[in-house]
């Protein structure tokens, strides 16, 4: 293991490790439990062009499969949230871009039994941290459709700046959906996102 990847980021209760091809049955049961919650936000396929056949869904080892790959090739880094040592989640860093850009891109989903927590908005911390840090990025985006409440309020607890709309950005729950832009660059937390995050969530603190 080295200091980039695989790696395990923890604060208390919280970690991200690379998923698992061994966490097939807990992965599934979260997101068959949560289908209504996580529906709204899920990336989806558009239809196939006239004459070509639409792309099928890969099976869970082939998704794990795939994430490895991309992520031994230094562009993303696949990660599954765990809370007091339970997976809850999934958190992928994407989108890796080196030379002039040194940036990517965050998305996250959460067992909806478990939100409200604290649990996500650590996770990006920790994430967007090692990203900063070891990784050597420079910029990190999330983008969030605005109807999705919770999302947008993680990203804004944690002091992303809002940066407009992209419209038709992602097709999602079977359209294409605008997306508002979230980013953060490294000299914006020179203390550490995770660092800035403790003093937010502090009882007693006001929190955003």
């Amino acid at each position: 293991m080295n200091a980039v990847w695989p790696v395990v980021l923890a604060d208390g209760d919280i970690a991200l490790r690379p998923i698992k091809v061994r966490d097939q049955r807990a992965w599934r049961e979260i997101n068959q439990r949560n289908r209504a919650w996580l529906r709204p936000w899920e990336a989806t396929v558009p239809p196939a062009p006239p004459g070509r056949f639409p792309p099928q869904r890969p099976t869970y080892r082939q998704m794990v499969r795939h994430l490895r790959s991309e992520a031994q090739a230094g562009r993303m880094l696949p990660f599954v949230v765990l809370w007091r040592g339970r997976l809850v989640g999934q958190l992928t860093v994407a989108g890796i871009t080196w030379g002039s850009m040194c940036s990517a891109h965050i998305g996250y989903w959460i067992d909806q039994a478990v939100a409200g927590r604290g649990i996500t908005p650590t996770a990006v911390a920790l994430a967007v941290d090692h990203c900063f840090g070891p990784v050597g990025l420079h910029r990190i985006e999330i983008c969030v459709r605005p109807e999705n409440g919770p999302s947008r309020r993680v990203v804004e607890k944690l002091g992303f700046r809002e940066e407009g709309v992209r419209p038709s950005y992602l097709h999602i729950d079977g359209a294409w959906r605008d997306h508002l832009v979230y980013a953060l660059t490294a000299e914006e937390v020179p203390e550490g996102l995770l660092t800035r995050w403790h003093s937010r969530s502090l009882p007693g603190t006001a929190q955003m």
